[in-house]
């Protein structure tokens, strides 16, 4: 270790405060020090933070530039019609030929759960106690064999998972502790996207104890930096894969591998698509998915002004009404493009979040604060649409795919317990569309259209949980459930179907 040569770098830099408590620290300590600031590039990330500060100053106002996403680069399950099936049968043909594969990006932590685990190891409380892993997992299992009951061939759907420091062993081991949950180990993948430092407001990196730096995620937008560096990108191409569909951890109705989605953006011949909701008010916090200067991107409701947000089309939908979900489609020949051409992603920028972040003081201690006293640098998944000459965008109702799990138990919005009333929701429907109906205990008939229960008012009024085994979207209920009646509780799985397929052959 050269400790001097160290010095004067960072001192070049203006961190050399990175040191300060060098003397403190054992042998051992030292060479981890000295390693964590030796593999990072001090004045790239310094790079970064002045970038990204710069731009966090100017948030501009981007109406005059905005106009919609051409009606003709627009799917939608609801207005589409015939062209649904055609899609459908596309998506299918092409998971049952292997060229499919999916990719979870699960960098963050449950912090705002309230937490100490990954997200998608989190239990919102469904009959089956099933976590977001579990579901996601079942999900693939059966779309695997949709396509095999369409198309006779056994495909296969890789599941790509993209990690980061604190989640890579608790995922790992989660996984392994539940048998991969079905799936073959060789076809989940985990890797780790980078760490950056975390820095305070006056640019100094920050400490996270005495012999190690402060380093968080880089972003859902680090995935394409990740895919080279990790390999994933040739892993991809070795297995023959031609098409990614890309999602968040937190979407508990997130649908795997949808054929709709995949079918509709081959048809397309688009290289990048985006999965959208449409907003449910002018004013809703969410980013819209348009084009600006000619060029796809997403636009934050802060980046326009509310007479822009309230402008509807004759038809009195709003004009910009594409809300962004964080879950996308690629090419691997795009992906392979994003993250090995060294032209697009150095271009994507940083944006910066202030967190609350712990550091080591002046006389050796490590505080945790209670308000902001950095940042938090990260690049977003997104960002790459404006580099896309064939993108397109597909509408889905938001009660049928969207409901994320971001906050904990006592928040108003996005909890566990919304998300759970999401897929009790859908799932209550998928019986009743099944011709099946639910009864109370006594046998009074409960309305399609329930009450929430005044003994329960936190529980959804008809709880009912279907496997993902058995339904992926609905199909194949009819067997089970028509005309029969339920009780809640229900949780139908896949033992289910097998005991009624099995009764009706006794019976005939």
């Amino acid at each position: 270790m050269n400790v001097e040569e160290l010095r004067e770098e960072l001192a070049h830099f203006g961190q050399e405060h990175l040191l300060e408590f060098w003397d403190d620290l054992d042998s051992e300590k030292k060479q981890e020090l000295y390693d964590d600031i030796k593999s990072t590039d001090i004045g790239e990330v310094l790079q970064f933070f002045t970038k990204a500060m710069e731009n966090a100053g100017e948030v501009e106002k981007v109406d005059e530039k905005m106009e919609p996403i051409p009606s003709e680069l627009i799917g939608s399950v609801t207005r589409s019609g015939k062209e649904l099936e055609k899609w459908y049968n596309e998506g299918l043909k092409q998971v049952a030929n292997g060229k499919v594969c999916v990719l979870l990006m699960a960098g963050g932590q449950g912090t705002r759960l309230g937490v100490t685990y990954p997200k998608g190891m989190y239990d919102v409380g469904l009959p089956s106690t099933k976590t977001l892993y579990e579901l996601q997992a079942q999900r693939i299992q059966r779309i695997q064999q949709l396509a095999y009951e369409k198309t006779g061939k056994h495909g296969v759907v890789p599941w790509y998972i993209m990690t980061s420091e604190h989640t890579k062993d608790p995922t790992e081991a989660f996984f392994k502790r539940n048998n991969y949950f079905g799936l073959i180990k060789e076809n989940v993948v985990m890797f780790e996207q980078n760490m950056l430092p975390c820095i305070s407001f006056e640019g100094k990196i920050i400490l996270d104890q005495k012999h190690k730096i402060s380093r968080a995620p880089d972003g859902n937008g680090g995935l394409y930096r990740a895919l080279a560096s990790c390999n994933i990108i040739d892993d991809m191409e070795q297995r023959g894969l031609k098409y990614c569909h890309v999602y968040g951890v937190d979407n508990i109705l997130v649908k795997m591998a949808d054929p709709w989605f995949v079918g509709f953006c081959i048809a397309k011949g688009a290289n990048c698509g985006a999965k959208v909701v449409e907003k449910a008010y002018p004013t809703e916090p969410v980013g819209v998915i348009c084009r600006v200067d000619g060029k796809f991107q997403v636009v934050e409701y802060s980046e326009i002004t509310l007479k822009t947000a309230e402008r509807r089309n004759q038809d009195g939908r709003l004009m910009f009404s594409a809300g962004n979900i964080c879950n996308h489609f690629f090419t691997t020949d795009f992906l392979r493009e994003l993250a090995s051409s060294g032209e697009h992603e150095p271009r994507l920028k940083h944006h910066i979040a202030k967190k609350k972040i712990p550091f080591i003081d002046n006389s050796g201690e490590r505080i945790v604060p209670t308000k902001p006293n950095g940042i938090k640098m990260e690049k977003f998944v997104f960002d790459v649409f404006e580099f896309s000459m064939d993108f397109a965008a597909f509408e889905v109702l938001r009660e049928d795919e969207f409901s994320p799990l971001k906050n904990g138990i006592k928040a108003d919005k996005d909890n566990p317990t919304t998300a759970r009333h999401a897929l009790l929701s859908l799932h209550h429907r998928w019986v009743l569309n099944a011709g099946g109906r639910f009864v109370d205990k006594d046998g009074t008939p409960i309305p399609a259209i329930p009450s929430q229960k005044a003994t329960d008012p936190d529980e959804y009024p008809v709880v009912c949980e279907i496997s993902p085994l058995l339904s992926f979207s609905g199909e194949g209920l009819q067997p089970l459930c028509d005309g029969r009646e339920f009780t809640p509780p229900v949780l139908l799985s896949e033992g289910d179907y097998q005991e009624d397929k099995e009764s009706r052959i006794d019976n005939n």
